[in-house]
């Protein structure tokens, strides 16, 4: 059984992550609602910097968007602008001015680290996803990298994998409904989440579902007869730490990306239409590949 304010607690959970700005310094930006994905509100989404994903072709954020992704739909734009203007405005005045703070006292070495950890965290659902592709070389890949960098790279904080070719493009599950022929549905930006489409965002949803540390560790979802680390009816920890780690992470990850996302909301003039354009175009190639 799944109580409905531990649901809504792992979707705040999930719109906070890519409302932030999640790239950085020494990162890929990722697909953001404006603060990515996924994903505190304002970032651009940028290609992937692995081999395997990465295009002839320059992202152009200012394209058509039906130029990249196969097909504009943005029928609620009204609607989308207002909530992007509103995750722009948290940003702002609440998150970056934080993610400074944190960025003057921890070390550049530090906020790598601690990203390398949560990306290592969700080895799941990408492992998870590239089965459901069928994508037998991406899923092996991922159980190598997770192997090494749990054990010699100190529980992810060192990529060590990737040092040794072990790299393969991030699945998740919009990808994997994609692969299977499901359309992508109307553009959305919902408060402090980021970009979407229908389908990835309820791929997002599904994510969370897929990553067991949700359900055998601090569990935000009940599945009778599973143990768990934190016992289930001690919802008030599970709660505590599930907050303060996306807390965490969506504040490291901000700090990452202070640089380049002002320097694109500096130079663009329809921030709103840029990312939308850059991340349908992103997402498009992403279910290509």
């Amino acid at each position: 059984m799944i109580p409905f304010r531990l649901l809504a607690f792992s979707l705040l959970g999930v719109a906070m992550m890519l409302a932030t700005g999640c790239a950085g310094k020494t990162g890929t930006v990722q697909p953001q609602g404006l603060t990515d994905t996924r994903p505190v509100a304002d970032q651009t989404p940028a290609p992937s910097s692995s081999p395997e994903t990465q295009s002839d072709e320059p992202l152009d954020p200012f394209a058509r968007a039906d130029e990249g992704a196969g097909e504009e739909y943005d029928p609620w734009e009204p609607m989308n602008a207002n909530v992007f203007e509103f995750n722009r405005q948290v940003d702002r005045f609440v998150l970056k001015p934080v993610a400074k703070g944190y960025n003057f006292v921890m070390p550049d070495l530090v906020q790598v680290g601690i990203s390398n950890i949560f990306s290592n965290l969700r080895f799941a659902p990408r492992f998870l996803n590239n089965v459901f592709q069928g994508k037998v070389k991406g899923a092996g890949i991922e159980v190598g990298r997770f192997l090494i960098n749990s054990t010699v790279g100190l529980g992810g904080f060192f990529d060590l994998a990737k040092h040794v070719d072990l790299v393969t493009p991030d699945e998740d599950m919009g990808q994997t409904l994609g692969f299977y022929g499901v359309k992508p549905g109307p553009y959305l930006v919902l408060p402090l989440l980021p970009p979407f489409t229908v389908r990835d965002f309820l791929g997002y949803v599904g994510d969370v579902f897929l990553n067991p540390i949700n359900w055998l560790v601090a569990p935000l979802i009940e599945v009778n007869h599973v143990p768990s680390v934190i016992a289930r009816h001690n919802r008030m920890t599970s709660s505590l730490i599930q907050t303060g780690s996306r807390v965490g992470e969506i504040v490291n990850e901000r700090s990452r990306n202070l640089e380049k996302y002002q320097g694109v909301e500096e130079a663009t003039l329809d921030l709103y239409t840029a990312v939308r354009n850059a991340y349908l175009q992103t997402r498009a190639r992403a279910i290509r590949e």
